[in-house]
């Protein structure tokens, strides 16, 4: 990594202590070590709503973060990532679990498909600490221990485990692949070996505490992973990692809600997309300081200088090529405001880039592409998803501003 001081966000520090304590412990020999570390971990555990438990992540600049939502930590697999991700009538199945934490996208998959597919998998953690949580849990879903069966020959073959307690066989139908390092190291061995797969289950912590999976250059490396009728998953509904999406080829939509707000499903084929995105969300991407996506061009910069990096660009951009996100100017383009204040604030950054009001031609011009009718007097096609719309708005600012300078 160029900054030597790079560092994923992991697992509250307690806990890593109880883990490393735990490798310790069976690495001189103890064969109760797990069961003690069982016991000790319950004082961390957070039970969610569907029974299964979530934990927190150490504290970044004072800050900590659940990995899942207390809504419940499986349902969440189930219902954002793998029942969207069409994989049903298929009799071979490749998925890549980016950031498989305790194995629960992995489980849920296995468990939702039929026992005849055969499913070809590869996990992705770069916290041994983190995985190595699935060996103390319980949790009620039948597939969830062959995924423990293959996270314990993963490390007990690493040497970080000495012992193999669990007796579940994984059956000769799945063929799982654990990857313990850098997602954006293993994205790219794969590439370089031309995998291909049906859902890529995006599944880090929030773009503001691990932006370094998901930057442009990263989905760019996911987008040439996927097959034709292959889908990107994540929870998040974050405008950069949506503009990023989109301007690397992919169609966006809404993903199914939980807890938190529905989260995003990328995919060259927009008939695979249920929802798509609101028009208020395509216009702050398409036409704001807030569509601007992480950057990290040689995939080895730490989190901290992708959120500096991309905060000057918003700044350098913000008011000469990209409409200010703070009173989220472009959602009231060809509207009325009641409000005289936020009426005044709006009219000034209409005015940065040229627009004398909120319905005059360039206000219409710019979001013409959502409606079904054209309302600049242009006789505009119709744009028929996000994605097409998002391209159309930011080109036609981009045009309009050249034409001004």
């Amino acid at each position: 990594m160029s900054d030597n001081n790079y560092k994923a966000l992991t697992l509250k520090r307690e806990i890593q202590h109880l883990m490393n304590d735990f490798f310790l412990a069976e690495n001189k020999g103890d064969k109760q070590a797990r069961i003690k570390a069982k016991t000790l971990l319950t004082n961390y555990l957070i039970k969610t709503d569907d029974g299964s438990y979530t934990i927190s992540s150490d504290f970044v600049n004072s800050e900590s973060e659940n990995m899942h939502t207390m809504q419940g930590a499986l349902t969440e697999s189930r219902e954002k990532f793998v029942k969207p991700a069409h994989l049903e009538g298929k009799d071979c199945v490749d998925i890549l679990d980016i950031c498989s934490g305790l194995g629960y996208n992995a489980a849920s998959c296995l468990e939702y498909l039929d026992d005849e597919v055969e499913v070809n998998l590869d996990m992705v953690e770069i916290s041994r600490e983190t995985i190595a949580l699935s060996l103390l849990l319980d949790i009620p879903l039948k597939s969830y221990e062959i995924i423990k069966k293959a996270v314990e020959d993963k490390l007990y073959e690493e040497g970080v485990i000495s012992f193999r307690h669990i007796e579940k066989k994984i059956p000769e139908r799945v063929d799982i692949n654990i990857h313990l390092d850098d997602a954006r190291r293993v994205v790219g061995f794969l590439s370089a070996n031309s995998r291909k797969y049906d859902a890529i289950f995006l599944d880090p912590f929030s773009p503001l505490k691990s932006p370094e999976l998901y930057t442009d250059q990263f989905l760019n490396i996911l987008k040439n992973l996927l097959k034709e009728d292959g889908l990107i998953l994540t929870y998040t509904s974050a405008a950069p990692v949506r503009a990023a999406l989109v301007n690397r080829g992919l169609h966006v939509g809404e993903g199914p809600a939980l807890g938190r707000s529905g989260g995003t499903v990328a995919s060259f084929n927009p008939n695979l997309l249920a929802k798509q995105l609101s028009s208020d969300d395509e216009r702050m991407i398409a036409l704001s300081d807030a569509g601007i996506s992480f950057k990290d061009p040689d995939l080895n910069e730490s989190s901290n200088s992708i959120l500096i990096n991309r905060t000057r660009e918003r700044e350098s951009l913000r008011g000469l090529e990209k409409f200010a996100s703070t009173v989220k100017t472009p959602i009231y383009l060809n509207k009325e405001i009641s409000d005289a204040q936020l009426s005044r604030r709006v009219l000034k950054n209409l005015e940065r880039l040229g627009i004398s009001s909120l319905t005059s031609f360039k206000a219409r011009y710019l979001v013409c592409p959502q409606y079904t009718n054209c309302i600049c007097g242009c006789t505009c096609e119709d744009y028929a998803n996000s994605g097409e719309r998002i391209l159309e708005m930011s080109h036609r600012l981009n045009k309009m501003l050249k034409l001004l300078k």
